[in-house]
């Protein structure tokens, strides 16, 4: 580690959120983590001699957000680096899911991450550094059945942190979307909020994926605590990409679906071009 920083980082009572903040401390790093209740917020600062910093937070809350950020500024320091992790997974076919279910996914996914990264970019662009950083997930590029409202959100934050990316360049501020596989959190378990069956036509397609997510719950490729280390690496880079994938299953799912995607484009061609004025 270069030299030590102060992060601020959404939901770390566990799963990814919690292995960042650990692993952020653990080489020395400062943490204001978001919590939900006292009893997370005494559970979080416990171990680290006053290097952790535990925050009530609902990143739906927007209204609380701004306040909380300038705070932190002062009351603890200058942040320098953002990393948007609260979230949860929505499953269920998108025909059975009420649109309050699309919406709150959406408040918590997306619209909680942009107020986040709305209150401290005034701090980052006087001080005209920083890094914010967008977890959002290889569901942000690949699809399947039953979390389109899930994969929805994520590629709303993944197209979100791309155009913020080139805003900010300039002002010496770097984002990245964290795109991960599947790791071994909570994120599948009790943390999934899912939609009840009742349309018989989709039990062929969609079951079996349930059935086979909840039997993976707890085996999954991916290691939280090198999912961390893997973020630590990412705030030295001199030059941090745009996007970076975390998991073999990750990676090849998501090469998968862009060389499919090419391939369709090419197959297509003469039809995309046929649009343009003779």
């Amino acid at each position: 580690m270069k030299s030590s920083k102060t992060l601020f980082i959404t939901g770390v009572s566990s799963g990814l959120g919690r292995a960042i903040a650990n692993a952020s401390l653990s080489v020395g790093h400062q943490v204001i983590g978001t919590v939900r209740n006292e009893a997370a917020r005494a559970e979080f600062e416990a171990p680290w001699g006053g290097r952790a910093h535990a925050r009530l937070l609902d990143v739906s809350q927007f209204e609380a957000i701004g306040p909380l950020a300038a705070e932190i500024e002062s009351s603890i320091g200058p942040v320098d680096a953002v990393i948007n992790n609260a979230g949860y997974g929505h499953e269920g076919v998108l025909e059975e899911s009420p649109l309050d279910e699309l919406r709150r996914q959406f408040d918590v996914n997306v619209f909680g991450a942009v107020a986040v990264i709305r209150a401290f970019l005034p701090f980052m662009r006087g001080r005209r550094r920083g890094h914010i950083v967008n977890i959002t997930s290889m569901g942000g590029t690949i699809t399947m059945p039953g979390i389109a409202y899930y994969c929805g959100s994520k590629f709303a934050l993944e197209g979100i942190s791309g155009a913020l990316a080139k805003e900010l360049k300039a002002l010496g501020i770097a984002v990245t979307a964290v795109a991960p596989g599947s790791f071994r959190t909570d994120w599948a378990g009790r943390s999934m909020v899912r939609s009840s069956r009742a349309i018989a036509g989709y039990d062929a397609v969609f079951d079996p994926v349930r059935r086979a997510r909840i039997e993976k719950s707890g085996k999954q490729l991916g290691d939280p605590d090198k999912a961390g280390e893997a973020i630590l690496q990412l705030l030295e880079m001199p030059q941090p990409p745009e996007q970076l994938l975390l998991g073999s299953d990750a990676l090849a799912l998501v090469r998968a679906q862009l060389e499919t995607r090419l391939a369709d484009i090419a197959r297509h061609e003469a039809v995309t071009r046929s649009t343009d004025v003779a």
